[in-house]
């Protein structure tokens, strides 16, 4: 497993960057913009470590992130989606975005703390039980 990033929420992106770049000197490693989807992402890294990042997001529209929603979620890189989701379904843990696409996952921790997990590479192939599974909850 390899950690990825750590996704916060911002209202005022340039006031972020000014924070995050200027005052604690993390690098921009790269920036998309989703102006369908009306957000921006940004990642940032740490000059000794830029491949552990954080990822800022901006919707466009303004949002009430009461209750620490501005907090989004941690994300791994792991090498089966599939049996990575199969063992913490067997630990008992609730799949919450289920891998349909053979790429992406939501899980929970105890503490609600939305998991990403992404397949490393290429997708997989749809399979079942997944390819079918609903969500459930939030992530």
């Amino acid at each position: 497993m390899k950690f990825l990033h750590a996704m916060v929420r911002v209202r005022d992106l340039e006031a972020s960057l000014r924070f995050w770049c200027e005052g604690l000197g993390l690098i921009e490693n790269r920036r998309k913009d989703y102006p369908q989807g009306r957000f921006t992402l940004v990642y940032l890294g740490a000059p000794e470590n830029p491949e552990a990042e954080i990822e800022l997001t901006w919707n466009y529209d303004d949002e009430d992130y009461g209750s620490a929603r501005n907090f989004g979620h941690l994300a791994f890189a792991v090498d089966d989606i599939y049996a990575t989701c199969a063992h913490l379904q067997s630990k008992g843990v609730v799949i919450q975005r289920p891998p349909r696409d053979g790429h992406m996952a939501f899980v929970r921790s105890p503490d609600c703390i939305s998991v990403e997990l992404l397949q490393k590479g290429e997708r997989l192939a749809p399979a079942e039980p997944w390819s079918s599974m609903p969500n459930i909850g939030v992530w």
